[in-house]
């Protein structure tokens, strides 16, 4: 398939679908024309890749992880090794304190909301 049904397909733009194959994330066959020409896999490599960057994690560990990682269900792949489960779970734990520092965060903005609103009268 061509860039632009990539695109409709998967939901991310053509320009997006470009960086990853820059950075190594995604690979496109040529037409003879200089077209890029994807697989129906591609579909669900962007879809894995979307979820990694949504995950938190950077081009270059994503690069890391996708050979790892089965397209069509993004469980492993028979190249998963004792060091993906050890790269996954330190980014798990980045991604944990992350959310304990935006927990905290709203606490406090909920005590000073709450403390600005028995101040005030309506």
């Amino acid at each position: 398939m061509r860039i632009g049904e990539l695109a409709r397909r998967s939901g991310v733009s053509e320009r997006s679908l470009r960086y990853y194959e820059q950075q190594g994330l995604l690979r496109a066959e040529r037409t003879p024309g200089g077209h890029r020409d994807f697989g129906e896999w591609a579909v669900d490599r962007v879809i894995r890749i979307q979820e990694l960057f949504a995950a938190g994690l950077n081009s270059a560990k994503i690069a890391q992880l996708l050979p790892c990682m089965r397209d069509a269900d993004g469980g492993p792949s028979a190249l998963a090794d004792q060091q993906l489960v050890t790269d996954l779970t330190t980014e798990r734990d980045r991604i944990n304190r992350m959310i304990s520092d935006l927990v905290r965060s709203r606490d406090v903005l909920d005590e000073v909301i709450s403390m600005a609103s028995s101040g005030t009268t309506t």
